[in-house]
C-alpha cells in the first residue's frame, strides 16, 4: 500500500492514490473476530495475475480493537495507474486457537483511474450476521468445522459504504505525513449491489 515509508512525497509522476477505510465486525460469531488480510482489486475480465491486485494489511493500515462492539478496523491507501478496475472485495482471517477461518467480504465496486492526486471512496462497514435461505457465505465452507465454528460458513455479510470524509480524514492525515498540503477529493463508491454480489457468489 502507498505511504509505507514516512519519508515518502507525493509528486506529479505520483500514482492516484485512493483512501478508504474499512471495518470489520462479527456480530454472528462475536468471539471469532476477522481481521483484514487483503484487499483484491481486479482489471476487467482478469484472466492473470497481472490483471489482479493484491493490497495486504501493513501495520500503519491496522486498527484493530478486536471487541464484538467495534471489529477490527483500517486505513487504506490504494496506489493505481489510470485505467479501469473492480474492487473485488475483502479477505480476512479469524484466528482463536484452534479455529482458524478465512472470511471473503464481496464488494464488486467499479472504479475509474483517470488523474493524478488523491482520492476518498468511503468508508465500508462489513458485517457477518447469521444466513438466511440461499445468501452468499461469508467464507468458504471448507475446513468444515473451522469455518462452521467461526461462522464463515453460516454467515453472509452486511455490507455499506458511507461518506466519512470528516472522521477519515483526520485519521489519514495524522498518520501519513506525505498528505501534508495535498488536498483530498471525494470519488465515493456506489451502494453496494447485494444482487450482484448473490449472482458472483452462485457462478464462483
Amino acid at each position: 500500500m502507498a505511504f509505507q515509508d514516512d519519508t515518502e512525497r507525493l509528486t506529479e509522476k505520483s500514482k492516484p492514490i485512493f483512501l478508504l477505510t474499512a471495518t470489520i465486525k462479527n456480530s454472528y460469531r462475536t468471539s471469532h473476530q476477522p481481521k483484514l488480510l487483503v484487499v483484491h482489486v481486479e482489471k476487467p475480465g482478469a484472466k492473470e495475475a497481472a490483471d489482479r491486485l493484491n493490497f495486504t494489511m501493513d501495520e500503519k493500515a491496522r486498527q484493530e480493537a478486536g471487541s464484538a462492539e467495534s471489529g477490527n478496523s483500517y486505513l487504506l491507501r490504494l496506489a493505481l495507474d489510470p485505467g479501469q478496475y473492480e474492487i473485488r472485495g475483502l479477505t480476512s482471517l479469524a484466528s482463536s486457537f484452534p479455529i482458524n477461518a478465512m472470511f471473503f467480504a464481496p464488494m464488486h465496486s467499479p472504479l475509474e483511474v483517470s488523474g493524478n492526486g488523491v482520492f476518498y471512496l468511503g468508508h465500508i462497514a462489513a458485517t457477518v450476521r447469521e444466513r438466511q435461505g440461499n445468501e452468499f457465505k461469508a467464507g468458504p465452507s471448507i475446513p468444515l468445522i473451522d469455518q462452521a465454528v467461526a461462522g464463515a460458513s453460516g454467515g453472509t455479510f452486511d455490507i455499506t459504504i458511507t461518506d466519512r470524509l470528516d472522521v477519515d480524514e483526520p485519521a489519514f492525515r495524522a498518520k501519513f505525513p506525505a498528505l501534508a498540503g495535498v488536498p483530498i477529493k471525494k470519488a465515493i463508491l456506489p451502494a453496494f449491489d447485494r444482487a450482484k454480489a448473490q449472482q458472483w457468489w452462485e457462478l464462483h
